[in-house]
């Protein structure tokens, strides 16, 4: 049974990510398997210490292990020791990066040639079953059984990419299936989504200028047909008819980095609106994201410790991305997730959450490439 929950545990911690985005299953469901993935977790490696070598220090894992002792050291000095909530999200990133490097390491096989095709179908199961829930895909923006048509859009897209970029032919209800996923991501309303879509043709097709010139002009063409009314976060009215776009929410998460711009809110606070920020704008109903990863990586640990954390997951993924790149097979995929995060991030809160599946999986695409080519590095 260990051994087991060593191989796939990560895999059960990333899909119980896709129950915290149902309505129905968030509150219940979720914290559950959350909880008992993480106990199980944790167990493994006070019985088995060793591992702490082998693997969580392993050379592919380093970074992983750097960001936990930057996370230990600014909760032990920075932090309060008595929010439990900083503690919490302590243990359960060390816990997640603990699930991901041992599930890589001893079950490297499986990633390499089954994981994306069981993305693809976890999410489809998704779809399906929204569809049959909420079959109107024009009616507003779509959001199926997720309760965010942007957390929707980000999974479809995900799903598309991984069809999308396969190295191997396409069997005929995989190119039906590409031709759902991306009516559904269009129909979500994403902008996001949509550039995503335009940035994996040209992961597909080559970083040409003629095909980087054919995707943008699709992009563009695909805004102005979709027409979704611009009825999107970017331009929201709150129930007090103050307009919250994303301009206020970045002003407002520059405003709270610049609270305390040394040493940050705490580790709990990446949401964009810290909870020991009384101003006005603390309005009663409101919940105002940063909807920025790095913006919400410099409000938890502020300008010093935060800009180590951006340069380091910067830094490691442009090492992956200049090995990879130029290939085309199947740690393709994984360099799309990788490039495509570091994008979204501008517009989303990724990066730095615990249980979202994009983040997530931007987690493990970076460890496992890092893995991967340790292994290429010293095949000899």
């Amino acid at each position: 049974m260990i051994r087991w929950f060593v191989k796939y545990g990560f895999v059960i911690f990333l899909f119980n990510t896709i129950f915290y985005s149902i309505s129905l299953t968030k509150d219940t469901i979720a914290p559950i398997v959350f909880y008992i993935t993480m106990a199980t977790g944790l167990f493994f490696l006070l019985l088995n210490p060793k591992h702490l070598k082998e693997v969580l220090f392993h050379k592919a894992f380093l970074f992983l292990m750097i960001l936990n002792l930057i996370n230990l050291t600014y909760y032990l000095f920075f932090d309060s020791i008595s929010n439990i909530d900083s503690l919490e999200y302590l243990m359960a990133r060390f816990m997640s990066f603990s699930l991901i490097s041992l599930s890589i390491y001893y079950n490297f096989s499986f990633f390499k040639n089954r994981f994306t095709s069981m993305i693809v179908k976890i999410i489809s199961l998704v779809v399906f079953l929204s569809l049959i829930i909420d079959p109107n895909l024009l009616n507003g923006r779509y959001h199926g059984i997720i309760w965010n048509p942007n957390m929707l859009a980000s999974l479809t897209v995900l799903s598309f990419s991984c069809i999308l970029l396969k190295t191997k032919e396409k069997s005929p209800f995989e190119k039906l299936l590409l031709i759902l996923l991306l009516i559904v991501s269009l129909s979500t309303g994403s902008r996001s989504a949509i550039i995503a879509i335009g940035l994996s043709f040209i992961f597909k097709y080559g970083f040409s200028l003629r095909n980087v010139l054919y995707s943008l002009t699709g992009v563009m063409l695909i805004f102005m047909i979709s027409n979704t009314n611009l009825e999107t976060s970017l331009n929201r009215i709150t129930s007090q008819g103050i307009m919250k776009g994303r301009v206020e929410q970045f002003n407002f998460a520059i405003y709270n980095i610049k609270e305390k711009i040394f040493t940050g809110h705490g580790l709990s606070e990446y949401s964009g609106l810290p909870s020991d920020i009384d101003i006005p704008k603390r309005l009663e109903g409101i919940f105002i994201a940063a909807h920025n990863g790095y913006l919400s990586i410099l409000i938890q640990y502020g300008i010093i410790f935060g800009g180590l954390v951006i340069l380091i997951i910067f830094t490691k993924s442009f090492e992956l991305f200049s090995f990879y790149i130029r290939r085309n097979d199947e740690n393709l995929v994984y360099v799309f997730f990788i490039v495509y995060t570091l994008f979204a991030a501008n517009f989303e809160s990724l990066i730095t959450g615990i249980n979202e599946f994009h983040t997530i999986l931007f987690w493990f695409s970076i460890s496992y490439l890092s893995y991967s080519k340790f292994l290429e590095d010293h095949a000899d």
